[in-house]
């Protein structure tokens, strides 16, 4: 059996616990040859006490020994005071020492880069997190964006659920795409969804603009994606000068009109990649985007992949 384990402190997120663990027993149930054998510890082995107030039972950090095949740090509220536990930090190099490879879910990251683990190595974590994880530890090069990203056998995925997009990697990884699949149907999860896809739809990633001009400017950029959405237009629409529209935008949003429009229009476009068959000219000329070329240089730009690339992940399976 592949041991992986996970590790656990007080005010662990309860999800970044179960979704690798998950997935790794669901393999193991779909005939994972060899299968896995999951784990759950913590300093003294004292129960992990989760941040939405369940109770795990788990067992000693300090007895860990022997060959491992993952260790899996979760993240959680309780993410800042684990990394400056240097006991635990101690353990958690002693076991990356003895494992195949090391992960970390969301703000799990932040205890590989107190570690050292991270050291000049490029990484992701929860989108909310990354600016933090960016400036504490300079040595690591931090992508706020992607689902997950693997680093020589340092693999970091972003909030909670990507840590299924990952761990379902990893099983890919290790027994192939088939299996892969199959574990995904038996979670009714995709698979995979690529890890340099965004971590968050740019209309969930913040909340509507307050100012209530530019909100309702956002809102016709939505139901107008084919139009004419240059800032002269939608200066006009709004009743502004474009000037003042632009301060506008930068102040609420931090973007310019025309950024927000390619980015807005690029997202819908990756949308009907995933969900429809449609030839990438209709997509682009739908979503306001004119050419397939156009279309393949906003996704180059904004997703790092190609409309092609991305949409043969997001229907894998």
């Amino acid at each position: 059996m592949r041991r992986v384990v996970v590790i656990g402190y007080p005010d662990t997120e309860l999800l970044d616990i179960s979704c690798p663990a998950g997935v790794f027993d669901a393999a193991t149930r779909c005939g994972a040859e060899p299968g896995y054998r999951v784990e759950l510890v913590s300093l003294g082995g004292l129960p992990v006490r989760t941040s939405c107030g369940l109770t795990l039972a788990a067992g000693a950090l300090e007895r860990v020994g022997g060959r491992l095949d993952s260790v899996v740090v979760a993240g959680g509220p309780g993410h800042e005071a684990a990394a400056e536990d240097a006991r635990l930090l101690v353990h958690l190099r002693r076991l990356a020492g003895l494992s195949r490879r090391v992960v970390s879910v969301c703000t799990g990251a932040t205890l590989l880069a107190a570690a050292g683990l991270l050291d000049r190595r490029q990484a992701t974590t929860h989108w909310m997190w990354a600016a933090e994880l960016a400036g504490r530890y300079p040595a690591v090069t931090v992508d706020p964006a992607s689902l997950f990203v693997s680093d020589g056998n340092v693999h970091t995925s972003a909030g909670v659920t990507s840590a299924i997009d990952l761990s379902l990697a990893l099983v890919e990884q290790d027994h192939g795409s088939a299996l892969a699949r199959q574990v995904a149907r038996s979670l009714v999860a995709y698979l995979q969804r690529p890890g340099n896809q965004a971590q968050v739809s740019m209309h969930l990633a913040a909340p509507p603009p307050e100012h209530r001009l530019i909100r309702e400017v956002c809102e016709h950029i939505t139901a107008h994606l084919d139009a004419d959405l240059d800032a002269a237009t939608l200066a006009r629409i709004a009743g502004v000068s474009p000037r003042h529209l632009t301060r506008l935008f930068a102040a609420e949003l931090g973007t310019t009109p025309a950024r927000h429009v390619r980015a807005v229009r690029a997202e819908a476009a990756a949308h009907q990649l995933a969900a429809t068959g449609l030839p990438l000219s209709t997509i682009a000329r739908q979503c306001g985007l004119r050419t397939t070329e156009t279309l393949r240089q906003a996704f180059a730009d904004l997703f790092a992949t190609t409309p092609s690339a991305y949409r043969r992940a997001a229907r894998h399976g």
